[in-house]
């Protein structure tokens, strides 16, 4: 099961928050005991650590984060790992899209950029200088308040702390991305679902990956890839499936899995329709002698 992480702590009464029109700010100690946990957000987020260890993977990349350290996590799904050495607390800020275009339109003249050598990662490691790690720390001070705190002033403060990273010369690859969400206001349908067909979501929740209505969705998907959402992922899937299957040594339920599947019934019905083999046997015909 994937993990809704920004409703999840949107809806919970227990974490220390501040909710806003386009922000939300999170203080969170971690009492999970599972060491491994995947998780997937419509928002994204910067994870603050305040303690502990804990280490985030996308597309294959792994960034290992301690305490002082932060990442700046575009929507996706992400795999995590816990490390049960220390206690694992952290503050996560989840900021939409717009906000991050409104602020750099807002302010396009004092934010330059080089070329960006990894403007499409999925993860970007912020610099945590000490003026940002001390913006990050009177965050603190700002749960103390509760509801008191007036939005406009957590703005304020959101503001600042984009600013601390984007003046950051050493965040160039992070403000390239930035800058990127000024230039199309709709998030890339392609590239949402080419990164992201293999995992077990929803058609809802990869509508709000793509920063769009369920019908809004379905129109579009149509018009870009000239089939239905559904029919699209069962193909992909099972094309992915195939390639496990030929090129790893995952068992048939690893394979069903992390293809996106369900269960293995329907994956193994699903794929003898398509390939005239079930997977077992499919696997067995195509092994290197």
């Amino acid at each position: 099961m994937l993990l809704d992480v920004y409703k999840f702590f949107l809806n919970q009464p227990k974490y220390n928050k501040l909710i806003g029109n386009d922000y939300l700010f999170v203080e969170y100690k971690c009492p999970i005991d599972v060491e491994k946990f995947k998780l997937w957000t419509d928002t994204p987020f910067i994870t603050y650590v305040i303690s502990g260890k804990k280490d985030w993977t996308s597309v294959n990349k792994t960034y290992a984060i301690t305490s002082g350290d932060a990442l700046f996590v575009r929507k996706g799904v992400y795999n995590t790992k816990q490390y049960f050495e220390d206690d694992y607390c952290t503050i996560l800020f989840f900021i939409t899209e717009d906000f991050i275009r409104r602020f750099i339109t807002k302010n396009e003249a004092l934010i330059k950029q080089k070329k960006a050598e990894q403007a499409n990662s999925l993860i970007f490691p912020i610099d945590v200088t000490t003026s940002l790690n001390s913006l990050f720390l009177s965050v603190f001070n700002y749960f103390s308040m509760g509801d008191k705190i007036p939005k406009d002033l957590v703005e304020i403060k959101f503001n600042e702390l984009l600013f601390n990273i984007a003046l950051n010369p050493s965040n160039n690859d992070l403000v390239c991305f930035f800058n990127s969400l000024k230039q199309v206001e709709k998030t890339n349908i392609n590239d949402i679902m080419m990164k992201n067909f293999h995992f077990d979501l929803q058609l809802e929740d990869f509508a709000r990956l793509c920063g769009r209505s369920l019908s809004s969705f379905k129109r579009d998907f149509k018009e870009h890839f000239n089939e239905t959402p559904g029919k699209w992922l069962n193909n992909q899937r099972l094309d992915y499936a195939k390639t496990l299957l030929q090129n790893s040594t995952l068992n048939i339920n690893e394979v069903c899995y992390e293809s996106g599947f369900k269960n293995t019934s329907h994956f193994n019905s699903s794929f003898k329709q398509k390939f005239g083999y079930p997977p077992n046997q499919y696997r067995k015909m195509h092994l290197t002698p």
